[in-house]
């Protein structure tokens, strides 16, 4: 649909936060939670932007747990905020995405405009990231 979009809420436990601000990498044991909710527009005063609606169209779950999974990461899917989550297993393609794409631990940190100057501060971006984003300033 045209017209259809979402807003993606991403929250991570706060202690691994900290270990971000503080060293530009995820710690062991991180729990990064994306919700995808529907974009809606028109509603009450607002008649212009988008807002976020009721409806919670997706979860996915990213944990770091190194000695338990290969690479260290694992995703897991939600079919509703209430069943239980299921892991994708090693061969999607959402693996070779986050490792051959990600900003910093294979986390797209340079969609967190909080966090990517973070990195960049820290020196933890990865190689990747950095030509991916040499390349684009040289196609501008």
């Amino acid at each position: 649909m045209a017209d259809h979009s979402m807003f993606d809420n991403v929250f991570v436990n706060p202690e691994a936060y900290r270990s971000l601000v503080a060293t530009g990498t995820w710690p062991d044991k991180t729990v990064m939670v994306l919700e995808s909710r529907e974009a809606v527009s028109k509603g009450s005063i607002n008649q212009h932007g988008h807002f976020q609606g009721t409806s919670v169209m997706g979860i996915e779950v990213h944990v770091k747990d190194v000695a338990r999974y290969p690479g260290g990461w694992a995703f897991f899917d939600f079919a509703s905020p209430t069943a239980n989550g299921k892991v994708f297993p090693q061969t999607a393609t959402c693996y070779s995405c986050h490792r051959e794409h990600a900003a910093v631990d294979t986390t797209f940190v340079q969609f967190y405009p909080t966090l990517l100057p973070i990195a960049r501060d820290k020196k933890t971006l990865s190689d990747s990231f950095l030509k991916e984003e040499a390349a684009q300033s040289a196609a501008k």
